[in-house]
């Protein structure tokens, strides 16, 4: 869903939430926190009796695969999905359905009955947007109030009024972006990396150590991500008896030792060498560490979605364990993943505003095509290419992503999903690479044009292909199978 004059921050597409979607999980979500605001709103909220939820669409199809049904339920009892405890998620959805009780906005008991009161509607899809999910409260004074949420990708939530529910900040940016040629004219004219533009136009809603900060906090919880899911064995959750692969990746290239943290751990991955196939299996086991959690309902952050959390996570590693000088001073190291994340960002919020960042919009070409696309620019610009070179990384990435479908068996994100990931990281490598060793001026496609296909893409893909399991692998492969 293109959204132009929009102004999007680094926080709004980089958001810490919890598996395995953003659309499907993170968004409804953050609806039905809005929906208990709205209710606190209007004072009525210890007036509710019941609530009832309508899944539309995508929401309903892929739903139970993607948690939206837990989601929901934990949203209403105003769980904060960036620090909720993960590991109490189970055992609070259990007790919801065993008491039929809810605690509304973890303020107010009602009776609720997850079998009953969220309702599936597979045939019905609104025109907003595929992911729509009405909430509807009764009250004790016989009155009822319905509000309708549309979860857009990304852990973006919109209504149909233009003024509410949107991420659109009322404030004024240094830097007008509204297309990657806009971005390339403010670099040109000032002479800053799009690193350092973006900054700029972060500076607009908080100081520069703030969003420092909390940039850091963003990369500390994608080292925590990864950390935990290449130490995680076992089944991942929902039916298809898919095994964790990344742990084990990880034990065989570091020949079956173990290491307490994280620092210590990336300092072992590169005393291993540089040898291709070495490399080339760390970025699989970093993006496959991340999409397994994501898919075990582990906290990840958006990238600029859940299903696609996985790529800028392994290329980011990438960059710093084999590319960086190991002795780099930690502000330095921190400055370099900073001025990463910026430039990935603002690749993530042109593409949310001339096209979408929502597979149930556009296919799997939203999620994994756009993190592609968003690494491939920020590694190019720290390798030293130049705005139009890092442009042309974004544009070759996502190039080669146009058309791809999504079609997750089971409902569920993980196949083709997790793999996907390993895939998306590699490409971006690849793309920032090529662009490095290119002339831009000599490039026949550009970013706003690739970006303008994949819209079209969009709009012409088959909508079994866009995130409702009713298509291609999805239909194929039977459930059960693992993925290999």
């Amino acid at each position: 869903m293109q959204s132009h004059n929009e102004n999007i921050s680094v926080f709004d597409i980089f958001k810490i939430g919890v598996g395995p979607s953003s659309s499907h999980t993170l968004g409804p979500w953050r609806a039905a926190m809005q929906f208990v605001q709205l209710l606190q709103t209007k004072n009525i909220l210890h007036q509710v009796t019941n609530v009832q939820i309508l899944l539309y669409g995508s929401l309903a199809k892929t739903g139970v695969g993607h948690g939206t049904n837990i989601a929901v339920q934990l949203g209403l009892q105003n769980a904060d999905p960036v620090t909720y405890p993960v590991a109490e998620i189970s055992e609070t959805i259990k007790q919801i359905a065993i008491n039929n009780i809810l605690q509304l906005g973890n303020a107010h008991k009602i009776t609720f009955n997850p079998q009953t009161d969220i309702v599936f509607l597979y045939d019905e899809s609104l025109p907003y947007h595929p992911n729509a999910l009405t909430f509807c409260a009764s009250t004790s004074t016989n009155t009822q109030i319905a509000k309708t949420y549309y979860s857009i990708g990304g852990g973006f939530v919109e209504t149909e009024e233009p003024e509410v529910g949107k991420f659109t900040k009322a404030i004024q940016l240094p830097f007008s972006i509204e297309d990657s040629n806009e971005l390339l004219l403010h670099c040109i004219k000032t002479g800053l990396s799009i690193n350092e533009i973006v900054l700029e136009n972060e500076n607009a809603w908080r100081s520069e150590n703030e969003t420092k900060e909390g940039i850091l906090k963003i990369y500390n919880t994608i080292k925590n991500c990864v950390f935990r899911g290449a130490h995680q064995h076992g089944i991942l959750p929902g039916g298809l008896e898919v095994n964790r692969r990344a742990a084990e990746l990880n034990l065989k290239l570091l020949k079956n030792k173990s290491y307490n943290n994280f620092e210590e751990w990336i300092i072992q991955i590169r005393s291993g060498g540089l040898q291709f196939q070495y490399i080339l299996d760390w970025v699989s086991c970093f993006a496959l560490a991340v999409n397994e959690e994501n898919a075990s309902f582990g906290r990840v952050v958006t990238a600029p979605t859940n299903g696609a959390a996985g790529v800028i996570p392994a290329v980011l590693l990438y960059y710093r364990i084999f590319l960086l000088d190991a002795d780099l001073a930690e502000n330095l190291v921190n400055e370099k993943i900073i001025q990463f994340i910026l430039t990935a960002s603002e690749i993530g919020s042109i593409f949310k505003k001339g096209a979408t960042i929502s597979a149930a919009m556009g296919g799997c070409q939203a999620e994994i095509g756009v993190s592609s696309a968003m690494a491939a620019a920020a590694l190019a610009e720290m390798l030293g290419g130049t705005p139009r070179q890092s442009l042309m990384a974004a544009e070759i990435a996502m190039e080669h992503h146009l058309g791809l479908t999504c079609d997750p068996v089971g409902g569920l994100v993980q196949v083709p999903c997790i793999e996907r990931n390993t895939m998306g990281a590699i490409k971006a490598i690849t793309a920032a690479n090529l662009a490095l060793q290119s002339n831009p001026d000599n490039a026949k496609v550009s970013l706003d044009s690739v970006i303008k296909t994949m819209w079209q893409t969009a709009l012409d893909m088959n909508v079994k292909y866009k995130e409702t399991s009713d298509g291609g692998l999805a239909i194929n492969v039977p459930l059960g199978l693992s993925e290999c």
